[in-house]
């Protein structure tokens, strides 16, 4: 079955709902005012995931554009977000794409859905000329070592590829590298405990030195991905 990516449009609005619930389903769905909102603010930052024959919405991304410097590195998920509204777009002085949500329906998982997503925003902000896109990766296979594990250690034993985190590992092989891991980021989440690792892909066409400077070498112990 054909599944293909797109921006998103209005009519995909109860799709995308309905896929939140499956995917989460101890967590709140996208509101439509919220999805509303994303078209208004950065329409070019959405996507969903379409199957060509029915429309259904399988997977959805959406994103903005944050001026980095206005927040801490331990900010949380509704800070960059503005509550998950994106009333905080930047794209006068942002250079930075913020991932705030990419999410794949569980049948579609692991047939490359998720890589055509990533794709599609890796190629917005290449087009865009913007330097980054950042995110916070919720770490959510933690809850399993969470006894024996700090969410730190975790997270070096996913970028060593000691261990396999369903969401992190994926990106890690799509290019991110991890900065650092913060707590609080997704308050009530069971699976991750609240743990992030906030991660970061570099645009190739812009990126310079001084950008890789300053990578922790825990998280990178081969160097540059």
């Amino acid at each position: 079955m054909d599944v293909r990516v797109r921006n998103t449009r209005t009519e995909d609005f109860q799709g995308i709902i309905e896929l939140s619930k499956s995917v989460y389903p101890q967590s709140p769905p996208w509101k439509q005012e919220q999805l509303t909102s994303h078209l208004e603010v950065f329409p070019e930052g959405q996507f969903v995931a379409v199957v060509e024959d029915s429309n259904k919405v399988v997977g959805m991304a959406a994103s903005l554009i944050i001026l980095w410097d206005d927040y801490d590195l331990d900010a949380e998920w509704r800070d960059f977000t503005d509550h998950g509204y994106f009333r905080n777009h930047n794209a006068t002085l942002g250079h930075t794409v913020y991932g705030a949500e990419i999410m794949v329906h569980e049948e579609y998982q692991g047939k490359g859905v998720g890589s055509e997503i990533y794709r599609a925003r890796q190629e917005l902000t290449e087009r865009l000329r913007l330097l980054r896109i950042r995110a916070g990766s919720r770490l959510r296979g933690y809850h399993n070592y969470a006894v024996n594990l700090s969410a730190q250690e975790y997270t070096i034993r996913v970028v060593q590829g000691e261990i396999y985190d369903p969401t992190l590992s994926f990106q890690i092989h799509r290019g991110f590298h991890v900065l650092a891991v913060v707590g609080g980021y997704l308050r009530n989440d069971p699976e991750s405990l609240g743990y992030a690792a906030l991660i970061e892909w570099l645009n190739p066409a812009l990126a310079k030195p001084q950008d890789w400077a300053g990578r922790n070498p825990i998280f990178n112990p081969k160097g540059r991905p």
